[in-house]
């Protein structure tokens, strides 16, 4: 089962949330810095309204949601704090989109979609993580592609860690895969993962760690 969205409330309402690390992941930067996003963008799972903030900021016409209202307030102060009143965030249950067509309807398509540390959350639930993926579908144009940044079981860590052939098998009919390669996801320990912290991975000066990770490019066809 996934979390109730008490739990994800809880973590931005106590601000203890692993992946809220003031900045966007420089994963996602460089697929910017690279040409990489295009057209409208959806940022899915936004949480602390980072990439949504980043690339409003650079001019691109952005939407974050999130199903957690705790984690759109932290968005919503942030984007305020940074400048960036502009960035757009909503309420939405992105698995529930994949199985009512007109949920996702209403918020229209996008060319791009991030999703950042969402896609692995459903790993031990596939019936979620298949809908999750018509979300996906329903929501990006033809022609779109879909960016997932993932936790990697390819070393320890902390959080929900995939292997590559979740995202191979889950991504089938409908989808390309052009590109899956090992990258790196950054965080910072909190009291919500401190006990699944392995004794190698040290935070640096500032805090935060660099984990293993996975970077797909999925074209929709």
């Amino acid at each position: 089962m996934t979390q109730p969205v008490e739990s994800w409330n809880l973590v931005y309402d106590t601000d203890t949330a692993p992946w809220v690390i003031g900045q966007p992941q420089p994963e996602i930067v460089a697929l910017e810095r690279d040409g990489w996003i295009r057209g409208r963008v959806l940022d899915v799972g936004c949480g602390a309204g980072e990439h949504t903030i980043a690339l409003t900021g650079l001019g691109y016409d952005v939407l974050g949601v999130d199903l957690s209202p705790s984690a759109l307030a932290y968005a919503r102060k942030n984007a305020a704090e940074k400048g960036v009143p502009a960035a757009r965030f909503e309420l939405a249950d992105m698995v529930a989109m994949g199985q009512d067509p007109d949920m996702a309807g209403e918020l229209g398509t996008f060319d791009t979609i991030v999703d950042s540390a969402l896609f692995h959350v459903f790993r031990e639930d596939s019936q979620a993580r298949a809908s999750y993926v018509r979300g996906l579908h329903a929501l990006c144009a033809p022609g779109g592609r879909v960016y997932v940044l993932a936790l990697s079981d390819a070393e320890p860590g902390f959080g929900p860690r995939i292997g590559d052939g979740m995202i191979r098998e889950s991504f089938g009919a409908g989808w390309e895969l052009e590109d899956l390669r090992p990258a790196r996801y950054r965080g910072r320990i909190t009291a919500a993962v401190a006990s699944q912290v392995p004794a190698e991975l040290t935070p640096g000066p500032d805090g935060k760690v660099d984990t293993s990770a996975w970077l797909a490019r999925i074209l929709r066809h």
